[in-house]
């Protein structure tokens, strides 16, 4: 498993066609979980990377992180507009921990704040989930030709090239 940091030194192709995605859609990214019956639910997240890591922060209660304190396996994929893919897309698959650290927490909301103008500074962040990337992908389309590159901790990007 690696943190943020770890994976963009070790997957620098797959984690920059995250971040550009990620930014182009306004942060927003489609989540899957595992439901309780084993079916899978998708969801709408907004990840945010501070201090090296990834974050999976939102609404109490809501049935995603349920499933994700039952399950903390999830796949997170960039949202795509675009059939054709031209800007490509990205999916992260891992597990999330948890992080009760009220001054970690203080600072993410203060940078929450800062960047949007979203203010959740002062409350309790529950769920606080870290993600710990096991895996990832993209698919980069351009030349008359798609690219998949694949990405799994110990090993280098690998590139699948289909005319």
């Amino acid at each position: 498993m690696s943190i943020w940091t770890e994976f963009t030194e070790a997957s620098p192709r797959i984690s920059e066609v995250f971040r550009r995605r990620h930014a182009a859609a306004g942060n927003l990214c489609l989540l899957a979980t595992t439901r309780s019956d084993g079916y899978p639910r998708i969801s709408p997240l907004e990840p945010r990377i501070f201090e090296g890591e990834l974050w999976l922060v939102g609404m109490p209660g809501t049935t995603k992180f349920q499933d994700l304190r039952r399950d903390p396996r999830f796949c997170l994929h960039t949202a795509t507009v675009d059939p054709q893919v031209g800007d490509g897309d990205a999916k992260l698959f891992g597990t999330v921990r948890e992080v009760p650290d009220a001054e970690l927490q203080r600072r993410w909301a203060e940078s929450l704040y800062e960047d949007t103008g979203f203010d959740l500074r002062g409350e309790k962040l529950e769920p606080f989930f870290a993600a710990d990337i096991t895996g990832a992908s993209a698919v980069l389309v351009g030349d008359g030709h798609m690219e998949v590159v694949i990405w799994k901790p110990g090993e280098p990007e690998r590139a699948v090239v289909k005319h």
